[in-house]
């Protein structure tokens, strides 16, 4: 006999607007234009950073502060959202999600003082939590076998763009309009995903399931006895972490540390931002090779390259040496982002909810928490500086696919 939680979700879901099976290209295209929102609302303000620290009256590190409240929140919000949304569906959730970070958005272009903006942020990231996990979701929802695999692949990729179109849209917002620009812009990007969402989407979830503590225990202690996985997210999260000290410290550095005006910062997370890209590119094209010793490889090179990066410092420093170092640093950890990243979201397709959730909360903990711990340990203000971070983050990798992940537990995943 079912359970009287089961019931109730069954009643309860009966009326849910269903996804269209003709609308599954369009809903697959419009999954593809949210998942680099949280990319969005990260970078397209980066270039903004330095005006808004003046023009609000407050400390680099105050400013910093909006970026690292996003990504905890962001973070911690995945832990639940999964769960829920396996059991009463991602659809209406991603709704209202769309919702609130409209109006977050308006909130902060109109805001005088950082307390209206923190506690936006705050918001924002509950907001992109919950449509990340819902279309990252999508994916495994919708899709099966090679197609599965191969959209997680384009997914990571299509995820890539945000940090190169983003700074490099604000850089030009900031310089014709001001920092307020880029959050109306955000607002109008969302409107219209809402559009789209509410005419040619629809709930996914095959099969709701039970919401219980028991249930969703059991569905973490699958995952956490799973160490390739348990890794995969922490080095997930390393890895973008690592963009995130370029995307705290760069434009502080271009513009107050060497000078250059917005525009430059803008353009300099654009290269970051395609070198990001790259690396996913390279990811994919290489999706078949085998998968430990071509991580292994690309944390190698990686921790040569920041190498080189602090010691031709004492040389040679200038935007052009310490933005082709960076470069090259970003494709690697863009390489591993997309393979590893990749693999877990796949990982458990029969709870791709929780899983979702899980993976994006702990890997963007430990995103919030590492880039904000480095830039503030380290303070960097110079290509030495970025690259004494660079290597921080980079050999917590370099352990982790050196030593602790084992060849033989990927099995045909």
């Amino acid at each position: 006999m079912p359970s009287k939680l089961n019931v109730l979700n069954t009643r309860s879901y009966t009326d849910v607007k269903r996804l269209p099976s003709k609308y599954k290209k369009k809903a697959t295209i419009i999954s593809f234009l949210m998942i680099p929102l949280s990319g969005f609302v990260t970078d397209i303000y980066a270039p903004s950073m330095p005006t808004m620290a003046t023009e609000l009256h407050q400390s680099e590190s105050s400013i910093q502060l909006t970026l690292t409240l996003f990504l905890l929140s962001y973070a911690i919000v995945q832990f639940f959202a999964g769960s829920i949304m396996d059991s009463y569906g991602r659809y209406r959730i991603t709704i209202l999600a769309l919702c609130l970070f409209i109006l977050s958005n308006i909130v902060i272009a109109v805001s005088t003082s950082i307390e209206p903006i923190y506690a936006m942020r705050v918001l924002q990231g509950v907001a992109i939590g919950c449509i990340g996990v819902s279309k990252r979701s999508f994916f495994v929802d919708v899709h099966d076998g090679e197609a599965r695999k191969n959209y997680l692949s384009i997914m990571s990729i299509v995820w890539s763009i945000a940090p190169i179109i983003a700074p490099f849209i604000g850089g030009y917002l900031q310089h014709y309009f001001n920092w307020q620009a880029s959050f109306y812009v955000l607002a109008g990007y969302a409107t219209l995903l809402l559009i789209l969402e509410l005419f040619f989407s629809g709930e996914t979830v095959r099969e709701f399931r039970p919401f219980n503590r028991a249930t969703i225990i059991k569905d973490y202690g699958i995952m956490l006895r799973t160490p390739m996985f348990v890794f995969g997210v922490i080095c997930s999260g390393l890895c973008y972490g690592t963009i995130m000290v370029f995307n705290l410290s760069g434009a502080f550095i271009i513009e107050h540390g060497m000078g250059f005006p917005p525009l430059v910062a803008g353009y300099a997370s654009l290269a970051m931002g395609i070198a990001w890209l790259s690396g996913g590119f390279i990811g994919k094209a290489l999706i078949n090779k085998p998968f430990i010793p071509k991580l292994r490889v690309a944390s190698l090179l990686g921790i040569g390259v920041t190498l080189l990066m602090i010691f031709s410092a004492n040389g040679l420093e200038n935007i052009y040496t310490m933005l082709f170092f960076a470069f090259l640093v970003h494709v690697g950890v863009g390489f591993i982002f997309n393979n590893y990243f990749a693999y877990c979201i796949g990982r458990f397709p029969k709870m791709a909810g929780i899983s979702g959730g899980f993976i994006g909360g702990s890997a963007f903990f430990l995103t919030s928490i590492s880039s904000y711990a480095i830039v503030g340990a380290v303070h960097p203000s110079s290509q030495i500086g970025l690259g004494i971070s660079y290597l921080s983050l980079g050999l917590l990798i370099l352990i982790i696919v050196q030593f602790l992940i084992k060849p033989e537990k990927v099995i045909s995943e």
